[in-house]
Parts: structure tokens; C-alpha cells; sequence
């Protein structure tokens, strides 16, 4: 299995300050950033764009930058976030008209792809597409806010992931975005994630590097 990442949610970071912000939950141990692209067409939210994640970079942020996509349609705007450095790009099988395209579209612009289920959306999408993917997504909230309670039946989905994963004998990264905490972190780690999306749960609290070492500590002992 893979190593244990912590991917801190810049949707609850503070804006007027997000390059140190950044900075400071890296310095804090975080592996990666997770970045929430909402467009208030698929989700009733609007945050941020391309420009802002190439503000990153400019910024001097070197760490892998997962791009999860609430938008429709997702073709259009992934050329944009490559250019803008995106590591992974992430979206949702039903904001797509043709998925097995999207996911070959993010691989021919040098990104790595990945799938997005909602707590609702059925798993049998990986039938056609696990062997083009390299991170599952699975969301414990409904996307479009953050701050939202973690939806516990997601536990079971997050094994089902697990359980394909290894039979397709590939290196493919689950990861788990909402409501994630230092209290419950252990569980969605036994399911079979090992990539954690928090945001309030980091950004709100007062040691970032406290907070990263409780999960960690969390995760090991799971």
C-alpha cells in the first residue's frame, strides 16, 4: 500500500495570504496541496481558476498540486491547469460527455488522472476506466462546500475502491476529501485510503503541524 499523505484543502485556507498559507501547512508536513474548483454550475459554489494555481508556482510552492475539478463541462478548462502546473487533475464521471476522453486528455497535457465519486455516484465506472486511472477520489461529503460532516456509509465505498485497486495490480492512489479529521481519520485509513483531504480540520486550527502529527499518528495506528 501506499504511504500515507495529507493533502490540506486550500478552499479553507486564508486568501489575503494563500502563498503563505501554502507555505506554512508544507512546513508543517503536509505532502501535497489540494486545490477546489468550483463554477457554480455543478456545485452551488465559485472559487478558483487556473491563474491562481500558477500563482502557486510563481510563488515558489514545489509540491505536487491536486486539482480536483466541480465543473462542467471539464474538457476546456484542463489544458488550462496543466499550463498552470497541476499535478493530478481530478473530475466527476457525469460532468463529462465522453470520460474516457477527459482522462486521456489529462495524460496527453502531462498530468496524472483521476475520478471523482460523489457519495451517490455508483463505482461502476471503474469498470471501464481503473486501468487508465491513477488516483479515485471518493467524496465523504456532497462537493460544493467545505466545513461539512463526514457521511460514514462512504467507509464501505472506500473498501470497494480498495478491493479493485488490488486485483488491477496497479499503483493507484484513494483518496477521501470531507469532513476529515484527526478523530476519524483512522477509520477511512482502515478502509483503504491513503490520501486525506482536510481542510477546516487544518487550515481552522491554531498548530498546523500539531494537527498534521495527530493524523499521522492517527493513521499509524489504524
Amino acid at each position: 500500500m501506499n504511504p500515507a499523505w495529507i493533502a490540506p484543502s486550500i478552499l479553507s485556507a486564508d486568501f489575503a495570504r494563500l502563498g503563505a498559507e501554502v507555505d506554512a501547512v508544507l512546513a508543517a508536513g503536509a505532502d501535497i496541496v489540494h486545490f477546489d474548483v468550483m463554477d457554480n454550475h455543478y456545485v452551488p459554489n465559485l472559487t478558483i481558476g487556473p491563474l491562481v494555481c500558477e500563482a502557486l508556482r510563481k510563488h515558489g510552492v514545489k509540491a505536487p498540486i491536486d486539482v480536483h475539478l466541480m465543473v462542467r463541462p471539464v474538457d476546456r478548462i484542463v489544458p488550462d491547469f496543466a499550463r498552470a502546473g497541476a499535478t493530478w487533475i481530478t473530475f466527476h464521471p457525469e460532468a463529462s460527455e465522453h470520460v474516457d476522453r477527459t482522462i486521456a486528455l489529462i495524460r496527453e497535457h502531462g498530468c496524472r488522472p483521476g475520478l471523482v465519486f460523489n457519495p451517490a455516484t455508483p463505482l461502476e465506472y471503474l469498470d471501464y476506466t481503473l486501468d487508465k486511472l491513477d488516483l479515485v477520489l471518493l467524496m465523504s461529503v456532497n462537493p460544493g462546500f467545505g466545513g461539512q460532516q463526514f457521511i460514514p456509509g462512504v467507509l464501505k465505498k472506500i473498501a470497494a475502491v480498495r478491493e479493485r485497486v488490488q486485483r488491477s495490480g496497479r499503483d493507484i492512489r484513494i483518496e477521501v476529501d470531507g469532513g476529515i479529521k484527526a478523530d476519524n481519520i483512522a477509520e477511512v485509513a482502515r478502509a483503504g485510503a491513503d490520501t486525506f483531504v482536510a481542510g477546516s480540520a487544518i487550515f481552522g486550527s491554531s498548530d498546523y503541524a500539531a494537527t498534521i502529527k495527530a493524523m499521522r499518528a492517527a493513521i499509524a495506528a489504524a
